[in-house]
């Protein structure tokens, strides 16, 4: 036993040693995957919020986010407003069409099996996917914005300086999430829930008002990312679909409740897309990483729990 921990842990050292003289010699990998990292982890965080501390599956979480891309982009269309700035009618409008969700669908479920969350969620995501579809086609739009191509070069990297807005504002809703559970009377009371419902509502907590709450939070977490998202990309209705299984296996690799543990999840999967990327012919490998990455750790956390 102690033998293949020293075999395992030679193995690890020595990729970690490699990985890090890659990344040396090749800087530019560094600063896209950080790049990269940015947008999965702002992405992923509300997803975290609902599944890690309510236990809430939502599979139409990466449709809810096109949706917010669109509301965004219709909103800058008709009032001439940056898409960061309609960030903040996104966010309202979001959080009260989570509310609308929660209550006509999930409230539902929570005290059923989590397949029928599974079901119902991917029920909602193909509705909202085919409702922006019929409303505003297929078409992708995109909105040119000036400032995001602005670029600097250090030595031999160059580099997009806009996509470092990504992992800002990943870490800004890291830690307004974080005060949000440890400081405020909801956010404990949201943990209790998680924990324990049945215990939480002995003890006087309103647990519907709390999981309808949290899941308003989370959309419109989810809709000022969808504003941002709209600068750097073009959407269309099918857009949301990789980033809600990017979403669950950053959660899978961070551990159910853990956010900050989310950012360094979320490093581990920019980097290596990154990397792959970088490979001559390696960019169609790029989507299976995080595919690879959620297997690798499930089955080390199997492995240890027998041991």
């Amino acid at each position: 036993m102690n033998n293949k921990k020293i075999y395992a842990g030679t193995g690890i050292g020595a990729a970690a040693l490699l990985a890090v003289f890659f990344l040396y010699t090749n800087p530019t990998v560094l600063v896209y995957g950080v790049q990269r990292a940015g947008i999965y982890a702002a992405i992923a965080l509300p997803m975290a919020l609902v599944l890690g501390i309510v236990h809430i599956v939502n599979l139409a979480h990466g449709e809810m986010m096109m949706v917010a891309a669109y509301l965004s982009y219709f909103i800058s269309k008709t009032f001439g407003l940056d898409p960061l700035l309609a960030a903040i009618p996104t966010g309202i409008i979001m959080f009260f069409l989570g509310i609308l969700i929660f209550k006509t669908t999930i409230s539902h479920t929570l005290n059923a099996p989590e397949l029928n969350q599974l079901i119902l969620t991917f029920g909602v995501a193909m509705v909202l996917s085919q409702t922006v579809n019929l409303m505003a086609t297929s078409q992708p739009r995109k909105i040119s914005l000036d400032y995001v191509s602005s670029s600097a070069t250090f030595g031999n990297v160059s580099f997009g300086v806009y996509d470092f807005i990504f992992p800002a504002l990943a870490i800004v809703f890291l830690l307004i999430l974080m005060y949000f559970l440890k400081k405020t009377r909801l956010g404990k009371a949201a943990s209790a829930v998680g924990q324990n419902p049945r215990g939480a509502r002995i003890v006087g907590i309103n647990v519907d008002l709390t999981y309808t709450v949290i899941f308003a939070i989370a959309s419109a977490v989810i809709g000022i990312f969808g504003s941002f998202f709209i600068t750097k990309f073009s959407i269309f209705p099918a857009v949301g679909g990789a980033y809600t299984m990017k979403s669950f296996a950053l959660v899978a690799m961070a551990g159910i409740g853990k956010l900050p543990q989310i950012i360094i999840a979320s490093l581990i999967l920019g980097v290596a897309e990154s990397f792959v990327m970088s490979i001559p012919g390696g960019a169609g490998w790029a989507p299976m990483i995080f595919f690879s990455l959620i297997i690798i750790v499930i089955l080390s956390r199997s492995f240890r729990s027998k041991q």
